[in-house]
């Protein structure tokens, strides 16, 4: 694919805040310097040459990997990369107070930069079509760069990791957005990544395997299952979008549809909550306060332990599982991957036991929409909670479980109707450590009287105003969240054309 040419920028459109540009962008559905038939063309035919076999093995094939003779735990021959281990978790006040483990050890600092540009005054972003041995379908789209510090540092002795200069010489550049953000928290300890996206004015080569394309036409690939990954979501989540760009969103661009919204007012609340101002009631900080409030009445104790040391699991020649057969696996695979710096290799891996569900509930207060939170309690977070969706979980995991474990408001979700679900579509998670790995990620909006009696303390209304303000620091907004904040902004432009 060849590289784009820059046209010229109006003085006007050079003064516009970094928040309208990125709203442009989104309003931006097609364009006509990367097409949408051209970037389905590409797409296609990436799946199509993608050289991908990935196989589950016996745990005792790992190769380049070993067990340690007396606690079980499985590490790297380098010592890099990242280990598996075993938790002990007490949440007393929690209605399963105490539960063992596995899980992925990964205190190195990894890297998700996007690289973003402007074609025709419009942002453009580079999105790197991607093979994971994890993902259930192939190829899907990743940041530019996805690679944790073992990978550009060369452990693996493969090759090195494309534009990854433009992210560790990021300051000779524009950053748009540069902040560490957890993982999951129930499958990783402590995990954190750097997420990125610089902004370039010179030229840049467009390699084989990459593609840019406008935020709009991102928000578009997300509604469709299993395309955009999640170390994507997470980074477009981080945008400064919030703002006072409402109309400059709607000002034409060239490369998108006029007209009527067509919708009923839905996207207008949204875009007034992205706003702030009119409808916040409290202010971030006086969400902050009460983030702590839950993070300091919250006893969360995590000890390493042994892997040979768990309770309620057992180890069978092709994986660590628990003795239910729910939550989750760990097994190990093979993986032959021509284009990947290393084009063969074997890992373990986290497998779960079934899709999950990740929705936030959403309702209007005069014109101003509004997010229901939960603070979550996961073992693997630094500091104790995070923003959590409305529902986070995986249904089947709670059947020999007391009622009382259930989820709050987990049947408003499921039992939702049409006309309320706003985004439904089933995303992959991070699949470089799990396999297979998917939720069902829905926004249902509510009315205000339907959750009139809904009272709890470890959940809060907040607009996405007040959201982005805590994504631009660290260890606020969990990654499933993250992705919802992302599906979220892809129904503040206009819908693509049918």
């Amino acid at each position: 694919m060849n590289d784009l040419s820059t046209a010229a920028v109006p003085t006007l459109e050079q003064e516009w805040s970094t928040a309208a540009r990125i709203a442009r962008s989104a309003a931006a559905t097609d364009s006509r310097y990367a097409p949408n038939a051209g970037f389905h063309r590409w797409f296609a035919d990436r799946n199509a040459h993608a050289q991908n076999d990935v196989r589950p093995i016996p745990l005792d094939a790992l190769v380049g990997w070993s067990a340690d003779p007396s606690t079980g735990n499985l590490a790297h021959d380098s010592g890099k990369f990242f280990t598996v281990e075993g938790l002990d978790v007490q949440i007393p006040d929690s209605p399963v107070p105490h539960w063992t483990q596995p899980i992925i050890n990964q205190p190195e600092l990894g890297i998700l930069g996007v690289l973003a540009k402007e074609f025709g005054g419009v942002l453009h972003f580079l999105m790197q079509g991607k093979v994971e041995p994890g993902n259930v379908n192939g190829v899907q789209l990743s940041p530019t760069v996805q690679a944790t510090r073992s990978n550009y540092t060369r452990v693996h002795a493969g090759r090195s990791v494309p534009y990854l200069e433009y992210f560790r010489q990021a300051e000779r550049h524009r950053i748009l957005t540069d902040v560490r953000q957890s993982e999951q928290g129930s499958w990783f300890y402590r995990k954190r990544n750097r997420n990125m996206v610089v902004e370039v004015t010179e030229d840049v080569e467009v390699l084989d395997g990459f593609h840019w394309l406008t935020l709009g036409q991102l928000h578009a690939l997300l509604r469709v299952d299993d395309v955009v990954n999640m170390d994507a979501r997470t980074v477009l989540a981080c945008l400064p979008f919030s703002g006072d760009a409402g109309p400059l969103a709607a000002r034409p661009t060239g490369d998108d549809t006029g007209g009527d919204d067509g919708d009923d007012g839905f996207r207008a609340a949204l875009l007034r909550s992205c706003a702030g101002g009119a409808g916040e009631e409290g202010s971030t900080d006086g969400v902050l306060r009460w983030l702590t409030g839950v993070r300091s009445r919250s006893e969360v104790l995590t000890s390493r332990i042994p892997l040979n040391a768990l309770e309620g699991w057992h180890r069978t020649e092709y994986a660590v599982a628990h003795d239910t057969g729910r939550f989750f696996e760990l097994i190990a695979v093979d993986v032959r991957a021509g284009s990947r710096e290393v084009q063969r290799w074997t890992q373990p891996m986290i497998r779960p036991c079934a899709t999950g569900i990740v929705a936030f509930l959403v309702k209007r207060v005069d014109g101003v929409l509004k997010v229901l939170v939960h603070a979550l309690v996961e073992p693997g977070y630094l500091d104790v909670a995070e923003l959590s969706p409305t529902v986070q979980c995986t249904p089947e995991n709670f059947g020999h479980l007391p009622p009382a474990a259930l989820p709050p408001l987990l049947d408003v979700v499921r039992e939702a109707g049409p006309e309320r679900i706003r985004f439904d579509a089933t995303l992959s998670e991070e699949g470089g450590r799990f396999f297979h790995a998917r939720n069902r990620y829905v926004i249902v909006e509510v009315g205000s009287e339907d959750l009139a009696d809904f009272d709890h303390p470890d959940y809060h209304w907040m607009t996405m105003h007040q959201l982005a303000d805590l994504l631009r620091h660290s260890h606020y907004v969990n990654i499933q969240a993250r992705s919802l904040v992302a599906c979220l902004h892809s129904l503040s432009g206009r819908p693509p054309a049918a």
